[in-house]
């Protein structure tokens, strides 16, 4: 069974950074991509960065871009999201996806994954 576990949201002033983790459980980590996504009160879940399952490859939603960096330890079977020059159109919950299917891309869809973890917030203030 795949367990996704989030940590590392809070409230943060903008300009701030933040850096959010997932560690994932049930099966061997290293064979997966892992992606970030995001939803804000009122609109849909939305793509934030992904990395592919040997880590080579990521993408970025164009909003994050430069300011955020995905990165993956498989030692720890986790993945990270560091969240620099913070704004409050960042705020949302955040939450860490992976997918069933072995040795994917960086994948940008939300329909391309299948496990979800419960999510962890950011609060950005002005």
């Amino acid at each position: 069974q795949v367990q996704l576990v989030e940590s590392g949201g809070g409230l943060v002033q903008a300009g701030g950074s933040l850096r959010l983790s997932c560690a994932a459980s049930g099966r061997t980590f290293s064979n997966y991509a892992m992606g970030w996504f995001r939803q804000a009160p009122g609109k849909e879940r939305e793509f934030v960065a992904s990395i592919s399952w040997g880590g080579g490859r990521t993408n970025y939603a164009d909003s994050v871009k430069g300011r955020f960096t995905i990165s993956r330890d498989n030692a720890k079977n986790s993945v990270y999201l560091q969240m620099n020059s913070l704004k409050p159109e960042d705020t949302a919950v955040y939450y860490c996806a992976a997918p069933a299917a072995t040795y994917t891309t960086a994948n940008i869809r939300d329909y391309q994954y299948d496990y979800w973890g419960q999510g962890t917030q950011v609060t950005v203030s002005s």
